[in-house]
């Protein structure tokens, strides 16, 4: 398989992903290519994806969004040590969800164990990437980077 079709296979499961994962109304944009670095300016999880294609899956958003995420899921407001599990948890939720949608598509790929990156961090280590704009109404934005290595 091709690395443009493995993009459009990654796009369409990331985006199943979140819908299958978030119980919210998704308001999900165009994809842009970014180019290295990328900056994240608050908080964010990276998985890494293994297998079939090489690369990465980084969830980019602010505090207040990861935690009114996690405030409709469990009801509850999640802050400090709990905030930054719940990221990483979310994390693996919509890498293993993309992993399970992708297999559908006869693309086998595993995941690494999240890392989740509090404050201003610049990503380098990939050619290029696909940035996919995401906004969740009355929660905020969010930014997931899709990088697939160069075979």
């Amino acid at each position: 398989m091709s690395n443009s079709k493995h993009f459009q296979t990654i796009l369409n499961g990331t985006i199943h992903a979140l819908k299958a994962i978030l119980p919210m109304d998704l308001q999900v944009k165009a994809p842009s290519i970014v180019s290295e670095p990328f900056e994240q300016q608050e908080m964010g999880v990276l998985i890494g994806l293994i297998g079939d294609l090489k690369g990465r899956v980084i969830i980019d958003s602010s505090p207040e969004v990861f935690g009114g995420i996690g405030n409709t899921m469990f009801g509850m407001p999640l802050e400090g040590e709990m905030l930054e599990s719940f990221t990483g948890e979310f994390g693996n939720m919509i890498a293993g969800n993309l992993c399970t949608t992708v297999g559908h598509e006869n693309l086998e790929i595993d995941i690494t164990p999240p890392t989740v990156m509090v404050g201003n961090t610049k990503l380098y280590g990939f050619d290029k990437a696909f940035a996919l704009p995401v906004t969740i109404p009355e929660v905020g934005p969010l930014t997931v980077l899709l990088t697939i290595e160069e075979e």
